[in-house]
């Protein structure tokens, strides 16, 4: 079994190195730096929820270029990938809030508050970037965020989606829906680069067993799929997992693992947004 692994792996990684690199298209976007301040239309700031001032702890905001506060706006949640990633291709990823593309990519900066939300740490001091941290204060703070948002933003607590890449890919499932609460939170979902219960890792409640748990909280809602190479792994998962699934699987004809993709003009980038605005559709 092993030796098939290796095999399959060896396979997977010839067949990427292949694949064309991302960086042969130029992006059209450009992901705003954070700055210092209060939100603003078209300002991404670093923000904290109360429980946490005084802690390194934080998200990032951003308030689109047409925000105004006379209406409410469609919200868009982000994790990051892993930190202390590379690989061979030259893409890397340091697990930070800053550092994340997709929801901007998404939304092209405009018509949704794009909010980045950390995993905390065990002793809640600072914001985790390798895997989850404390899973139950990084679980609350999601929640708070969004409330914070809807409350304080104009977030529209009818439209709001859960995005992530390649851990926060996993965490749209291992944190968004791990609990009945957290759950009931989003619309819908985007999740780049692997995807919770396919494989395990090394972390408690990686096995599919307790995957199959947070997939039954999911009830219903769509999630767009996408990855580099290949998505045919995780949609055969699903396949078994979830047959009446509303899935959206989109592979990504480039060799990359990255959240830049969403920055450039690539058939794929459209078909998230068309998928964004049809699940708008009949929002409160």
């Amino acid at each position: 079994m092993r030796l098939l692994f290796l095999l399959v792996l060896f396979v997977s990684g010839a067949c990427a190195a292949e694949l064309p690199d991302l960086r042969s298209v130029a992006p059209e976007l450009r992901v705003p730096a954070v700055t210092a301040g209060e939100p603003a239309a078209g300002r991404r700031v670093r923000r904290t929820l109360p429980p946490y001032r005084g802690t390194e702890v934080h998200h990032v905001l951003y308030l689109p270029v047409d925000w105004r506060a006379v209406r409410r706006f469609p919200v868009i949640v982000e994790y990051a990938g892993n930190g202390s990633y590379s690989n061979r291709f030259g893409d890397v990823c340091d697990g930070t809030v800053e550092s994340s593309s997709l929801g901007y990519g998404a939304s092209g900066g405009k018509g949704f508050i794009w909010v980045c939300a950390p995993y905390v740490s065990p002793d809640h001091q600072r914001n985790q970037r390798l895997w989850w941290g404390d899973v139950e204060a990084t679980v609350a703070y999601c929640t708070g965020v969004v409330a914070d948002v809807c409350a304080n933003y104009q977030g529209d607590p009818s439209a709001v989606f859960l995005a992530g890449f390649s851990r926060g890919s996993i965490a749209c499932n291992y944190i968004g829906l791990h609990n009945d609460a957290v759950a009931a939170l989003w619309r819908g979902f985007i999740c780049h680069s692997h995807y919770d219960g396919v494989r395990a890792w090394s972390y408690a409640g990686s096995d599919r067993a307790a995957a199959a748990v947070r997939l039954a909280r999911l009830r219903g809602r769509p999630q767009f799929i996408s990855q580099e190479g290949s998505v045919a792994e995780t949609q055969a998962y699903l396949t078994n997992a979830c047959p009446s699934g509303r899935f959206t699987f989109v592979p990504l004809p480039y060799r990359n693992h990255t959240d830049q993709w969403s920055l450039r003009d690539l058939p794929e980038r459209a078909a998230l947004r068309t998928w964004l605005a049809e699940q708008l559709k009949g929002a409160d």
